[in-house]
């Protein structure tokens, strides 16, 4: 193996152990039960499933539609803050419950958090 092949290999590994461990750190960060307990207190299971979808996305399509966007949790801070329009399958539009006077901030990134790590 060539010298340039072997530091091509460190790096690589190298970058692979770091993302791991923001990814870890993410997830450590989120108080899933906290988070759950937010969505049951505000209604969120009304119309989102963690893996079914609902009359909203399932969490985890919402994860994997913002996974590795920049901004993804000011998005969705954003869309359960503001009262913004939610578009239904069968194409009407409602303002979607906003959560901002029931919640701290904290506890609102912590629920965004912990639907991004689904």
């Amino acid at each position: 193996m060539s010298n340039q092949t072997s530091n091509k290999t460190t790096l690589s590994v190298l970058f692979a152990a770091i993302a791991l461990a923001c990814s870890v750190n993410a997830t450590a960060a989120v108080d899933v039960e906290a988070a759950k307990g937010l969505a049951r207190e505000n209604n969120c299971f009304k119309c989102h499933g963690v893996e079914k979808e609902k009359d909203g996305p399932a969490y985890k399509n919402v994860a994997e539609k913002y996974r590795g966007k920049s901004g993804a949790e000011a998005r969705l801070v954003a869309h359960v803050t503001t009262g913004e329009k939610a578009k239904f399958p069968d194409g009407h539009e409602e303002e979607h419950k906003n959560i901002k006077d029931k919640a701290s901030p904290e506890s609102i990134k912590n629920l965004v958090g912990w639907i991004l790590s689904l």
